[in-house]
């Protein structure tokens, strides 16, 4: 899960309306092959240290919980780090780049390098490039989302219906500003003329404080109900952010089988599933982030996606 980048929210939403929009686009999820019958439990990451050499870690939930640190979490990733395991953070945060989301980690007390961490944002532009620097886009995001930093040419959405009709295509990075009448224009625009719809945060919702954030992917998979349009995820549960660990483990020489690599998140549509899907081995972290207060193994038994292993935080 991510940080919050949703300023709408719905009274209705909670962690059991999460899993069954989850469910319900299960279609459009990777496809885990194998996992475990039961999980294992441990106290903390600390216990499964000798389990992997590679830990792939969610930042929400597990690292921080809106604007601070989980308690002991960054003592946590340094004992990892001096025990030799390779860290990684796989986060679908895709408001900012990569400047401001080293500075908020460093504000937390964590010691990871530019290359240890991989956003959505950085997978989604790998996917623009593929389309030229001429390709017109319109943009759900912020003014200060450093939009000039992205490929090819983004034009700020907002609540004038002649600029979904003049772009190429549609990008969805953040839900902040974002609203169900700037909805609204994009889906009739594409009902009209059907564009590229790119997404750069395929999460659902966020926790905050005791309501949920909407975030870019509730947008995008009612659009694709109602339009039929294929969007075109970057990040989490989908294999381009699990083949970004291995490319950048290959990178530095380093080949581990799947078995040896722990995908360490929060919630099961995203994390665990995808991570299983990937071949990685998966932990599910309980006691901060969707399933905060809530009965998992119930999520598990409904759902049939089953993690190696659960801890209550990190």
């Amino acid at each position: 899960m991510t940080v919050v980048e949703s300023s709408e929210q719905d009274a209705g939403i909670d962690a059991d309306w999460a899993f069954r929009r989850y469910e319900e686009i299960r279609p459009r999820l990777p496809v885990a092959p194998i996992m475990p019958e039961r999980p294992a439990h441990a106290a903390h990451l600390g216990e499964l240290a000798g389990e992997a050499d590679v830990f792939v870690l969610d930042a929400f939930g597990v690292l921080n919980v809106g604007d601070a640190p989980v308690q002991g979490a960054p003592e946590r990733i340094r004992e990892l780090r001096r025990q030799g395991k390779k860290l990684f953070v796989l986060t679908n945060g895709a408001t900012f780049g990569p400047e401001k989301v080293m500075q908020k980690f460093a504000r937390f007390g964590f010691d990871f390098t530019e290359e240890e961490v991989i956003s959505s944002r950085h997978l989604l532009c790998d996917g623009l490039s593929t389309y030229g620097d001429d390709h017109l886009w319109g943009i759900a995001a912020l003014p200060e989302s450093d939009l000039p930093s992205l490929p090819g040419r983004m034009h700020l959405l907002g609540d004038d219906p002649a600029l979904y009709e003049q772009v190429d295509g549609f990008v969805l990075l953040s839900s902040l500003d974002w609203n169900r009448g700037r909805h609204n224009l994009m889906m009739q625009s594409l009902k009209r003329r059907p564009r590229p719809v790119l997404v750069g945060n395929p999460d659902l919702v966020a926790p905050r404080g005791d309501s949920f954030s909407l975030e870019p992917g509730y947008f995008v998979h009612e659009l694709a109900d109602e339009t039929g349009i294929a969007p075109e995820f970057y990040g989490k549960p989908y294999i381009n952010a699990f083949e970004e660990v291995r490319r950048r483990l290959s990178l530095q020489g380093i080949g581990v089988d799947g078995y040896r690599i722990l995908m360490v998140g929060d919630t099961l549509h995203t994390d665990i599933l995808g991570g299983a899907a990937a071949g990685f081995r998966t932990v599910l972290v309980t006691d901060l982030g969707l399933f905060k207060g809530r009965d998992v193994a119930a999520y598990i038994e409904n759902s049939g996606i089953v993690p190696d292993f659960i801890i209550p935080r990190t």
